[in-house]
C-alpha cells in the first residue's frame, strides 16, 4: 500500500499534462500502478492539500510563497478563525464587504499557501472567505479554543523566520484586518492640519506585540495611544508603511 501523498503526487503530475509514463518515472513506480490511480481510481482531490503542506513534507523547507504566507498569517491573527471541530478543518477570514480588493487578496493568499478551492460566503456587511483543508492546522498552530485575546498567541520558530524575512507582508495582513489608514485632522491655534495616519487595534497583547516587533524590523516608528491601539503618525514612518501596506481597496 503506497502512501496517499505518493498517489496524489503522481496524479498531480498527470493532471499537469504529463503522460502516465512520466508520472510513473517521477514517483519511481510501475506504469500499471500509476495508470490504475490516474485512470481507474482517481485520487480524491483532498489529498492534494497533503502535497501542498510544507510542514508535512520532508523535501520542502518552507511555504511555496512565503510572502503570501506572511500576509495570510497577519489576516488570520486579525480577523481569522480556524474551525477544527468539523470533519475537515476550515479556515475562515471575515472581510468587510466594502473592500473587494481585500477579499480578492485574501482569496489569492489562501490559494498560494494551501487551498485548492476557496469559497466566499456573503453576510450582512461582510464576506467570509473560507477554505476547507485537513492541513490548515499544521500551518496555523495558533488555533485553539476561545478568543485570541483570552489565550497566548506565540509564533513557532519557523513562523518567526518567515515573518523576519517578510515583515512588510505580515504587517499588510495585520493592518488589512484590524487596522486602517485615514486622514487625521488637528487644529492648532485656529489652523487646521490634515495628515495621513495608520491605526492598528487589537485586544490581544500578544498580537499587538507581534505588530510592534514587525514594525521594529522595518525601522518604522510607532506609539501606543491606548492600551489596545497603536498609531503610526510620523511622516517618514507613514511613508515607509505605505510601501508595504497602503490603503485598503
Amino acid at each position: 500500500m503506497h502512501p496517499p501523498e505518493t498517489r496524489a503526487r503522481a496524479r498531480q503530475i498527470f493532471l499537469s499534462g504529463a503522460t502516465i509514463a512520466d508520472a510513473a518515472r517521477s514517483v519511481g513506480l510501475s506504469y500499471r500502478t500509476v495508470w490504475h490511480w490516474c485512470r481507474d481510481r482517481p485520487v480524491p482531490a483532498v489529498l492534494g492539500t497533503a502535497l501542498r503542506c510544507f510542514r508535512c513534507r520532508d523535501d520542502v523547507d518552507g511555504p511555496p510563497d512565503p510572502a503570501a504566507y506572511a500576509y495570510l498569517l497577519g489576516l488570520y491573527l486579525g480577523d481569522g478563525h480556524l474551525v477544527t471541530t468539523a470533519r475537515v478543518p476550515v479556515l475562515r477570514i471575515t472581510c468587510a464587504a466594502g473592500w473587494p480588493g481585500l477579499i480578492d487578496a485574501c482569496d489569492e493568499a489562501m490559494r498560494a499557501v494551501l487551498a485548492e478551492k476557496v469559497q466566499r460566503v456573503g453576510q450582512q456587511g461582510c464576506v467570509n472567505v473560507q477554505s476547507y483543508g485537513k492541513h490548515w492546522p499544521c500551518l496555523l498552530p495558533q488555533h485553539g479554543r476561545g478568543r485570541k485575546h483570552e489565550r497566548p498567541i506565540v509564533l513557532a520558530d519557523w513562523q518567526r523566520e518567515i515573518v523576519e524575512a517578510h515583515p512588510g507582508d505580515f504587517l499588510r495582513g495585520l493592518f488589512h484586518s484590524d487596522g486602517c489608514r485615514f486622514a487625521n485632522r488637528v487644529t492648532v491655534r485656529g489652523r487646521q492640519y490634515v495628515y495621513p495616519r495608520y491605526m492598528f487595534t487589537n485586544e490581544s497583547a500578544d498580537i499587538m506585540g507581534l505588530c510592534q516587533w514587525a514594525l521594529d524590523l522595518l525601522g518604522i516608528a510607532w506609539r501606543m495611544n491606548r492600551r489596545n491601539s497603536l498609531s503610526v503618525a510620523r511622516r517618514d514612518a507613514v511613508a515607509a508603511l505605505d510601501r508595504h501596506v497602503g490603503p485598503k481597496s
